[in-house]
């Protein structure tokens, strides 16, 4: 296992575990100093043996060669109620001597306040109530904060509903736990549907933000009064200069606005393929200026932000055909000017999440960079000359595994159609004379460090170590018509297995496949429709008749989503439609063993198809507590990845793991075998679509 000795330096390692990937060290957007001279930044790292996350802030100075100094706990790591982390905001003093930031510390979530020095931190609110939002005056004196209902009240609507029976309605989610069962805020809470679609809140989450504004100098504490409704008066003016915008973002001073427009024909896509950037002063009534250099148009440009006193716009593209590879570049609104600041193989942000924004100052970037070969660590770019340097390296040990031992290799290829894909390939290590190996696929998102998929639930490097290897598949743009998107992954798939298999790179005959949500999804229609799989793993439920139930409670907003997005009415409405798209009544025509691992939050809708499967021979199903859609305690993400190694090389390798407490899942495997089709032989033709 990786042991950390000074940042930037570790052991040595050998081999890429299940564990290494759990635990490896992440980033939290940094933010540079109001003089421009250092950074700060969250790090937050898994710990199986504790089964939690540590999380510190840190600052470090942007003088190549210093090290990062530890100044804070970071408290527990929030989480919304899919299981991502939430951004890990920090607000710097105007004097640059004080860092802000939550902190979930002790069961209160409060503002906290820490030396930027490292002489320590105290909460600089003690409110009964938690924490939602946070801002600073201009001049630095007063912290204005948001909160919602007091913990205590909370607590006592939950007990009150455990004693009296929950009432069950539209914003109750059914398929799980109703009293205290989904984590929130880093306990388990009741929770009920907020939001879009299937997102959770605490219970009394809708209660109205209560603003307070708290004297840094004297302690003094004010009511400030409700968020008022709507929008604020900058935010409408916002809005009136750029109705149609999908992101923007205000300069410094306040006076530009930049703004990111999709546009173009949907052609049966979700959104215009299309995006434009602009800028315009809020003032000026004159119409925005338009960036329409060769390096802003035509260009999936995903992030923007302006440089501080510049009058540049800093935009990341993120290249779809290049695998998601990110590129940064500033643009000069008076001038129309646009020059490359940094390219990078993976991603170049703050982050893991595609749209998270660089730290920045008049001069340099600060940007966490991640491939599919290097784990996250912090750079800093210098804008103008695009020098770079790394400021901390905690994963240092890791990439130099993954470089020894089984380094992606980044694919593009096309199908019969012409439609490009992309993806990285982790090819098994073989000793000479061995036949082709058995490859595993997942499809989905494959950006910046990839670990095990979206989800992180299949450790790809693991399994290239043991001989299997392994392919990432990038989805391609977002269609409305199921059909038409399950097509293309099974498009992607399918070419792909031929490709390798055609370059004697893998076993046509020995591929599994897996993955989360939407990749759940795909894995079971590859399952459905093509021959293609031996084996197969997913965690995730697809659309079924209890799905459907579950769902239904929630009214209008449900039963919309579910036409608009798979062309399905009520089950007794629209049965063709069911019959074609669910593994409910598809059960017949899935002949690879499936492994289910499920969060506890999603395990029921899949029951109508998983319990037949399972009476049938040909699927285990492992449901984990009181998780959500991805699951986050770091004992469940080992246990999942090594399952899914142990389930892989059983049935595409006949491999198992001597393991006295694993011997139990393989009696129960072997018997699935005896049930079951035989193991594939080894390079066989390959599989055919039904």
């Amino acid at each position: 296992m990786l042991t950390l000795l000074v940042p930037g330096y570790a052991v040595a390692m050998t081999a890429v575990e299940p564990r290494d990937l759990v635990e490896v060290a992440d980033f939290g957007a940094p933010v540079i100093s109001p003089d421009g001279r250092s950074v700060a930044y969250r790090v937050e790292q898994a710990s199986v043996e504790r089964n939690t996350y540590d999380a510190f802030w840190y600052v470090q100075s942007l003088e190549p060669g210093a090290l990062p100094r530890r100044v804070a706990d970071g408290g527990v790591v929030l989480r919304d109620s899919a299981g991502t982390p939430l951004p890990a905001t920090v607000l710097w003093s105007g004097d640059g001597r004080w860092l802000y930031y939550r902190a979930l510390i002790d069961g209160r979530l409060d503002v906290w306040r820490a030396s930027a020095d490292g002489r320590g931190a105290r909460p600089a609110t003690q409110d009964s109530s938690d924490v939602r939002a946070f801002s600073l005056s201009r001049d630095g004196r007063s912290l204005r904060y948001s909160v919602g209902a007091e913990r205590e009240v909370v607590a006592a609507a939950e007990q009150a509903e455990y004693d009296r029976g929950v009432r069950i309605d539209g914003t109750v989610p059914i398929g799980q736990g109703l009293v205290r069962s989904g984590a929130v805020d880093g306990r388990l809470a009741t929770q009920r549907y907020a939001g879009v679609w299937f997102d959770r809140a605490s219970l009394l989450a809708d209660v109205p933000d209560r603003w307070k504004a708290l004297d840094l100098w004297t302690g003094a504490l004010v009511e400030a009064g409700q968020a008022s409704e709507g929008v604020t008066p900058d935010e409408a003016r916002i809005v009136r200069r750029f109705p149609d915008a999908w992101k923007t973002a205000v300069s410094a001073d306040g006076r530009w606005v930049a703004s990111l427009t999709r546009f173009g024909e949907k052609a049966g896509l979700q959104s215009p393929p299309n995006v434009r950037l602009s800028a315009a002063t809020l003032d000026d009534r004159r119409p925005p200026v338009v960036c329409t250099h060769a390096l802003c148009t035509g260009q999936a440009i995903s992030t923007i932000q302006w440089r501080p006193g510049r009058d540049e716009v800093l935009f990341t593209v993120t290249d779809r055909l290049a695998g998601g590879a990110q590129s940064i570049f500033r643009w000069n609104v008076r001038t129309g000017e646009v020059h490359a600041v940094a390219r990078a193989a993976g991603l170049l942000n703050g982050g893991r999440e595609i749209g998270s924004r660089c730290g920045v100052s008049a001069h340099t970037l600060v940007c966490v960079r991640a491939s599919a070969n290097q784990p996250p660590r912090l750079e800093a770019i210098d804008i103008d000359r695009g020098s770079t340097y790394v400021l901390h390296d905690p994963n240092a040990a890791l990439g130099h595994a993954l470089a020894a031992s089984t380094p992606a290799i980044p694919l593009r290829w096309s199908d019969a159609r012409g439609q490009v894909f992309t993806g990285q390939f982790y090819a098994a290590r073989l000793s000479p004379g061995q036949p082709a190996p058995p490859l595993f696929v997942n499809y989905y998102l494959c950006s910046g460090f990839v670990r095990g998929g979206v989800g992180d639930e299949w450790p790809f490097a693991s399994l290239a170590a043991n001989g299997i290897s392994a392919l990432c598949i990038n989805d391609t743009p977002y269609r409305l018509d199921p059909l038409s998107r399950y097509e293309d992954a099974r498009s992607a798939v399918d070419s792909a297995v031929r490709q390798l298999a055609g370059e004697h790179r893998i076993d046509p005959h020995r591929v599994g496949m897996g993955g989360l949500s939407f990749g759940s999804e795909v894995t079971l229609w590859v399952a459905m429709q093509t021959d293609l799989l031996s084996a197969a793993s997913v965690s995730s439920p697809s659309v079924s008749s209890t799905y459907y139930l579950f769902g239904s409670l929630k009214g209008d907003m449900f039963t919309a989503g579910l036409k608009e997005l798979w062309g399905l009415g009520a089950p007794d409405q629209t049965p063709e439609r069911w019959k074609l798209l669910s593994p409910e009544f598809n059960v017949d025509r899935i002949q690879a063993p499936i492994l289910f691992q499920m969060p506890e939050q999603e395990y029921l809708p899949a029951l109508d198809y998983a319990v037949e499967l399972i009476r049938r021979g040909r699927a285990d199903l492992y449901v984990f507590p009181n998780e959500p859609h991805q699951k986050f305690q770091p004992r469940h993400k080992l246990a999942v990845y090594e399952r899914n190694v142990d389930w892989f090389r059983f049935w595409l390798q006949g491999a198992e793991d001597p393991s006295p407490n694993k011997q139990a899942q393989y009696v129960h495997w072997r018997e699935m075998r005896r049930q079951g089709k035989p193991m594939p032989a080894e390079n066989s033709a390959p599989s055919r679509q039904r």
